[in-house]
């Protein structure tokens, strides 16, 4: 299903929004045209950073506080504003190509009420946003059935 979708957060309920916004930015792009809309930052669009590289997918202010590589497919990437107090996750391929099953999900507790975007993406997947201020976070990302991600990070500003 692709989409923002809110499951559920164990340690505490969390109503989310889900993003309003444009189509996928080119690099995005989903082999169906089911997918995701989501506003994507211009910085996000034009930026000709390497892919394996964080994207600014989540938007100004947002810096990468963790990340886990996804074997060789690519890395997951955990930013937090300052700003907004938000946690946001994107997961980026290593080598861009056809469209893949891709996964960026954000959540507290056992993943049981993650905010998630999944589909087939060419470039990444996400972003996603959770306000979690003062409280662990668990985050994951997949691409073409690879995953990796932490769960119970971050907690408050400190990076684990």
């Amino acid at each position: 299903m692709a989409g923002t979708v809110l499951a559920g957060l164990a340690c505490t309920a969390v109503a989310l929004a889900p993003v309003a916004g444009a189509a996928p930015s080119s690099g995005r792009a989903a082999a169906a045209p089911a997918a995701s809309a989501h506003a994507v930052p211009a910085a996000a669009k034009s930026a000709k950073a390497p892919a394996t590289a964080y994207n600014n997918a989540c938007g100004t202010g947002y810096g990468v506080v963790n990340s886990a590589p996804i074997g060789s497919a690519g890395t997951v990437y955990l930013t937090y504003s300052a700003t907004t107090k938000k946690n946001c996750v994107v997961t980026v391929r290593a080598n861009p190509g056809s469209a893949v099953h891709m996964t960026a999900s954000l959540g507290l507790g056992s993943h049981t009420r993650d905010v998630v975007d999944e589909g087939n993406y060419t470039t990444y997947a996400g972003p996603v946003y959770l306000s979690a201020p003062g409280q662990c976070v668990s985050w994951r990302g997949e691409i073409a059935g690879t995953v990796a991600g932490k769960n119970q990070t971050n907690c408050a500003a400190l990076a684990r």
